[in-house]
């Protein structure tokens, strides 16, 4: 549900977590992750979305798995895929 409508963006009630979605004048392609989801498990999440069709970016310089997950200094996961329109999306664990 729509909880608040401003010019720059639109606020949403998502069954108590709120989520706020920017206004953008020309749809391009962005060169960064757009958006990223927390996991408790990457690897089990990589398998069950690359079993639904999703391919996950392998990058040239970027130690990752076969599964394409990459593991930081930090000590988080991350793999990365593409939406349909080309932007780069995300899975993260942090332990």
């Amino acid at each position: 549900m729509v909880s608040e409508e401003l010019p720059f963006a639109l606020v949403f009630d998502a069954h108590g977590t709120m989520l706020r979605v920017t206004v953008v004048k020309e749809l391009k392609t962005a060169g960064y992750t757009v958006l990223g989801w927390k996991v408790a498990d990457i690897v089990s999440a990589a398998k069950a979305l690359q079993k639904a069709g999703v391919a996950f970016e392998h990058y040239k310089g970027m130690t990752q798995d076969e599964l394409g997950i990459w593991s930081s200094p930090s000590g988080a996961s991350v793999a990365w895929f593409k939406d349909p329109d080309g932007n780069t999306l995300s899975i993260s664990q942090h332990d």
